[in-house]
């Protein structure tokens, strides 16, 4: 048994890698990939089941379903992508700024986010899309306001952290100005740090995108977003499963895939895996 748990996590690893590595070429690459134009209306096409003129059949008003779901690949990653990164950015800084903060404005800033780490992200983040308006940028705008407090508080413990450690008290002693000490020994570790969490936070971000974009308050018709495409065909489940059976498809195996390798850093970067 523990010898073949190497061997699976090893398949899982790459099985994660390549379902990603496969997103981010149909996000950066669609038009190679796509076989026909995701906007293309044709009723004369409409509702066809999979086959080889058309890989994953066509929707309601005769568009092909796979070109559809690998153009949908750049606005639901990219929504992820940009949400993660944002609240990454946005965690270091608040976070670092409360760990290095007298204890009033410590305690300011922790309460302020404790009552936003209250709310589950994804109610969260349809509050915050519900105020703001649908679209694609409010939608990134809610999930990083929904994900960033879970990076603040991460961001403040490890300041704390490395702001007592001794290799920054004895750069302190030695007359190390503060700024060039914190971008020297304090920075690197918080971001290093985040950016482990940040991999697994993706695969969140792309879901509560998908889920918003499902619900109506993400990218307008006709553009192509998975979660826009997978309420698409909630209505003719029952006689075109394929509408919303191959988006959702694609949001599973990237959410899974980042979900994993996320952990497996995470493990790494614990010393738990080698």
């Amino acid at each position: 048994m523990s010898a073949r748990m190497p061997t699976v996590r090893l398949v899982l690893t790459l099985l994660s890698g390549a379902v990603l590595l496969a997103a981010v070429a149909l996000a950066v690459l669609p038009g190679v990939f796509a076989t026909a134009d995701p906007l293309q209306t044709d009723v004369r096409q409409a509702l066809l089941p999979p086959s080889p003129a058309h890989w994953f059949g066509t929707d309601q008003s005769g568009r092909d379903v796979y070109s559809r779901v690998v153009h949908g690949a750049g606005r639901s990653l990219g929504i992820g992508v940009l949400a993660t990164g944002l609240a990454l950015l946005g965690g270091m800084l608040i976070g670092t700024l409360s760990g290095l903060a007298a204890r009033p404005v410590d305690a300011i800033l922790m309460r302020a986010n404790d009552v936003l780490m209250a709310f589950p992200e994804f109610l969260l983040a349809l509050i915050v899309v519900a105020l703001l308006g649908p679209g694609a940028v409010n939608v990134a705008v809610a999930v990083t306001l929904a994900a960033a407090p879970v990076y603040v508080r991460l961001a403040r413990s490890q300041t704390q952290a490395l702001r007592r450690a001794e290799h920054v008290e004895a750069a302190r002693i030695l007359g190390v100005p503060a700024g060039r000490a914190f971008l020297r020994h304090i920075a690197p570790g918080v971001l290093g740090s985040l950016s482990v969490l940040a991999t697994i936070g993706l695969g969140s971000s792309i879901l509560a995108a998908a889920g918003l974009g499902f619900l109506g308050l993400g990218p307008a018709e006709p553009a192509p977003e998975w979660g826009l495409m997978l309420a698409g065909g909630r209505n003719v489940l029952g006689q075109a499963w394929w509408i919303s059976v191959f988006p959702g498809l694609a949001i599973t195996a990237t959410v899974l895939a980042a979900t994993y390798a996320g952990r497996t850093l995470r493990a790494r970067a614990e010393g738990r895996v080698r």
